[in-house]
């Protein structure tokens, strides 16, 4: 495996991606989806892996999902998406790199829109 491209260039495809995916869902989704944040990261923090997700997780949503009210205290809704293990798992393919940001990027979306493991497989976003 070779390095690691910059992360500008990791970055700014990912968004690009995500923008991309974002324009391509019905309205009614695009409208939901546009308020949840996305955050870009390297890899889990070590706070994340001391509390037992796996160092090589490719994205996650945390906070409350769509509809719940919210909780004092809550961390706010949004999807971490993790670039460094989105482009190892690709092994260094663009082309998988930016259909794997889609995955997870519509994995965590349904998160946050009240979608269980079950229900994402279904929809072939495992």
């Amino acid at each position: 495996m070779s390095a690691l491209p910059p992360w500008p260039e990791l970055l700014g495809a990912a968004r690009e991606q995500v923008t991309e995916t974002l324009g391509g869902l019905p309205a009614e989704l695009q409208e939901a989806a546009a308020t949840v944040p996305v955050v870009y990261e390297r890899r889990p923090s070590a706070a994340l892996v001391d509390d037992g997700l796996d160092p090589d997780l490719l994205g996650l949503f945390v906070g409350d999902p769509r509809g719940d009210g919210g909780h004092v205290g809550a961390l706010p809704a949004q999807i971490l998406l993790f670039l460094h293990n989105l482009w190892e798992f690709s092994e260094d393919d663009w082309e998988i790199y930016l259909e794997e940001v889609e995955t997870t990027y519509l994995h965590e979306l349904g998160h946050y829109l009240g979608l269980d493991e079950e229900d994402l497989e279904e929809r072939g976003l495992e």
